[in-house]
């Protein structure tokens, strides 16, 4: 069992497991387009995350996406879990703990404060994993999007947000 971080030829495999994930979350799949940005994203000139995949015997079986954010109140960085995923196949074989011992290494070692993420609340599987490490879920902060067409509309100075400043702390 390996974890290591992405190499270009590597993507491939990764596109097929960001699918797999995607049907397992009852969502579509990256478009042609959306491929080239996560492409450019992971190995292009300026990456905005970083690619940390698992093997078992060699194959890719799993990957974690992660990059950095802020803590202004302890005055660090955090890294930010966007997607682990380990294929069915290899469930259940240590890989997933493989991967989030990794990554809290690394967390440990660029000085972060903590790893964050979000899990879907019906993934009982994925809560229970999470739980059995230390981690909890966070009681006091609730996860927010702005997205599509409200956040084009937030975007444009023609149409303005709406809402009072007052109201923003």
């Amino acid at each position: 069992m390996l974890v290591r971080h992405a190499r270009p030829e590597d993507f491939p495999r990764f596109l097929a497991l960001v699918r797999e994930l995607a049907a397992f979350e009852k969502m579509e799949g990256p478009t042609p387009d959306a491929e080239a940005r996560l492409r450019e994203g992971a190995f292009g000139a300026k990456p905005r995350f970083e690619l940390f995949l698992g093997e078992i015997d060699g194959r890719v079986e799993a990957y974690a996406v992660v990059f950095e954010t802020y803590s202004t109140f302890r005055a660090a960085p955090i890294l930010y879990l966007e997607d682990l995923y380990v294929s069915p196949s290899a469930r259940r074989k240590g890989l997933a703990g493989r991967l989030m011992q990794t990554l809290a290494a690394e967390a440990v070692h660029r000085g972060c404060c903590r790893v964050s993420w979000v899990v879907l609340d019906w993934n009982r599987d994925a809560q229970r994993f999470y739980e059995s490490l230390g981690a909890r879920r966070e009681a006091s902060w609730w996860p927010y999007v702005l997205e599509g067409q409200d956040l084009a509309r937030v975007a444009s100075p023609d149409t303005g947000t709406g809402m009072d400043d007052r109201d923003a702390s």
